[in-house]
């Protein structure tokens, strides 16, 4: 009933104004005055209301920016997070100068120099000094902007200090896993080959390249007791299409590279590159917690497609890219507990997002992330288990060959290995 009667208001309004037109010509015929015609006093009567609408318009503004102005970003908690306020505030300050100066101007010429039978307007195509001063003076405040820009976005990424502590982030499809450095302060080698469930980062080390080799070495197997199957099966419809026999012996290949690559990181490893490693300390769950004014160097990797690690009340993102690492720091200066007093809200805790649409899921990549006192990190800290603690992969005899179907080499045993 609400929506009909929001309707017959609005054609009752069309109608009304269509009359209303239907009236203006009707008068101007009466007073036999040409639809081109416009008099003097129309002329005024739309300066004036340009005019009305230059205050109308400057004080719906003011009136947005009073109430909802302060509203738009959370409380910064961290040291770049201030520093990229007073930045924005920088670039707002001049956008609104500029914005308040150039509508005062077209207003007020616009009221001013309206069309009066008795003036004529005046020719004036060029002038070198205006040109110079309105292509000058832009240049000089966008370079302004552009500098403190720079500035700031190259101490965000500038080299940590010494006593960071370092955090690796890896996204994939549809979650974070945190990977924290041990006591020795350095995060292990990493390698996208070496990834699995019970190695979800791939971290390097003597173990992990070993159950690798061997897992490597089972599908290989696998594959190849798949192909000779289909050499000689035991009915017709063991026997594989064309395009899937192509499609295996593609894959045997694509693993067999990947063991090469694998066993020569195996001729890299030492004992030092091992405990580099296994102190690491690999965070699962959705959830990490940082120091109040501890450092920090985020490095980023994705194991498939660009995410985008966003820290909005720490003022921070960084896209994280297949293939490359990225990274900045982070100094957080506010604790969970003192931004719950500050909101009000005593459920209240950071968050880590992902600002790039990477899938179906995207919404689910979220990780909570909390600030503490150093003494309470250090009791969440000592509770995480180390890397050298994790499960290895178990090694399992390869499958006879009569034994295995045709489909064994198009299961889900090689998409880790597939898609890298």
């Amino acid at each position: 009933m609400v929506k009909l009667f929001i309707v017959l208001i609005i054609l009752l309004g069309i109608i009304t104004i269509a009359q209303l037109m239907r009236v203006l010509e009707l008068s101007s015929d009466l007073r036999n005055k040409k639809e081109e015609e416009i008099s003097e006093g129309d002329n005024k009567l739309n300066a004036n209301l340009m005019f009305a609408f230059m205050i109308f318009f400057f004080g719906s503004f003011i009136w947005l920016m009073a109430k909802y102005g302060g509203g738009s970003l959370p409380v910064a908690a961290s040291k770049h997070g201030a520093e990229t306020d007073w930045l924005l505030k920088i670039n707002f300050a001049i956008i609104i100068l500029v914005f308040f100066a150039t509508n005062f101007l077209l207003f007020f010429f616009a009221n001013r120099y309206y069309y009066r039978k008795d003036r004529k307007a005046l020719y004036y195509p060029h002038n070198n000094k205006l040109e110079l001063l309105w292509t000058v003076v832009p240049a000089c405040v966008l370079a302004v902007i552009i500098i403190l820009g720079l500035k700031t976005w190259n101490d965000i990424t500038a080299e940590s200090d010494p006593e960071a502590i370092r955090i690796e982030l890896y996204s994939k499809q549809f979650e974070w896993v945190a990977r924290y450095s041990g006591d020795d302060n350095q995060l292990g080698r990493s390698d996208f080959r070496l990834v699995s469930p019970e190695n979800p980062l791939g971290v390097q080390t003597n173990a992990t390249i070993d159950s690798a080799i061997v897992r490597i070495e089972k599908m290989i197997v696998d594959l190849d007791s798949a192909l000779a199957h289909n050499e000689n099966p035991r009915t017709t419809a063991d026997v594989m299409t064309d395009a899937t026999a192509a499609k295996t012996k593609a894959k045997k290949e694509r693993m067999m590279r990947h063991l090469k690559k694998v066993i020569e990181l195996k001729k890299t490893m030492n004992a030092d590159l091992d405990k580099m490693a296994n102190d690491d300390r690999v965070i699962k769950l959705k959830e990490i917690h940082l120091i109040q004014g501890q450092e920090y160097e985020f490095l980023f990797r994705s194991q498939d497609v660009i995410h985008s690690a966003y820290f909005p009340h720490f003022r921070a993102q960084m896209n994280t890219v297949p293939g490359m690492t990225t990274r900045f720091r982070i100094t957080p200066t506010i604790t969970t507990d003192s931004m719950r007093t500050v909101t009000g809200n005593p459920k209240f805790d950071y968050i880590l997002l992902c600002n790039k649409i990477c899938g179906a899921a995207h919404y689910n990549m979220q990780m909570v992330i909390k600030v503490d006192k150093p003494a309470d990190y250090k009791t969440w800290y000592e509770a995480q288990p180390i890397f050298a603690g994790a499960p290895v992969a178990p090694v399992e005899n390869s499958t006879p060959a009569d034994s295995i179907p045709v489909v064994a080499a198009d299961t889900a045993k090689v998409a880790m290995v597939e898609g890298h």
